[in-house]
């Protein structure tokens, strides 16, 4: 009972669009209207307001770090057990793609991602952050960047706890979705014609 209590929680917590919400606060255009209509801080940075695209990224990373950080701390006195902990994991992360409160149109979860692996294991987090940051610099792609890092997340999850086990499908599973909610990109990429860190784009208003 009180693990679907969490799960609930969790997609709850994830269902907070930040971009949204920080793009409304700053008196912008609503990102589900312009350039990639993408709800992520990617998209808000094409507003040209780099304060609110910071304020996006620190806020989905942070919701993702909280709802798993709180089924850790709190979950253990309550039953919730590893594979409760592995439904707060995808709960969080369903919430920001299909966020209740607003429409069920969300993000594409990069940050959310590396929210729920920081708190999972501080190790798991900066591994997967390091090689986000190899591949966009090498590469100047972040999609490309994201999907990289997604294949090789749970890969880092075996490597440390050398265990297969419900968190594991949960990072998984986790990594799957963020590949599906980057499939225009990969056919941008394959076609060449993604766009690159770097390069100027005018929101579409």
């Amino acid at each position: 009972m009180y693990t679907i209590l969490f799960a609930i929680a969790a997609y709850l917590i994830g269902s907070l669009s930040f971009a949204v919400v920080v793009s409304k606060l700053f008196g912008l255009a609503d990102p589900r209207t312009y350039g990639s209509k993408n709800p992520g801080a990617t998209n808000v940075l094409r507003s040209g307001n780099k304060k609110a695209a910071a304020l996006t990224l620190i806020g989905d990373g942070f919701k993702g770090w909280l709802a798993v950080w709180l089924a850790i701390r709190f979950g253990p006195r309550f039953g919730v057990e590893d594979s409760g902990i592995a439904l707060v994991v995808v709960g969080v992360f369903l919430g920001h793609l299909w966020p209740v409160f607003f429409r069920f149109v969300g993000g594409k979860g990069v940050a959310t991602a590396l929210g729920i692996l920081l708190a999972l294991n501080g190790w798991l987090g900066l591994a997967t952050l390091v090689t986000w940051l190899v591949i966009a610099y090498a590469f100047r792609y972040s999609s490309l960047a994201a999907l990289v890092a997604a294949v090789f997340a749970p890969f880092y999850y075996g490597l440390l706890f050398g265990s297969t086990d419900g968190i594991l499908l949960a990072i998984v599973a986790m990594s799957i979705l963020l590949i599906y909610r980057h499939r225009k990109n990969i056919g941008n990429l394959l076609a060449g014609k993604e766009s690159r860190i770097g390069d100027k784009k005018k929101a579409q208003k």
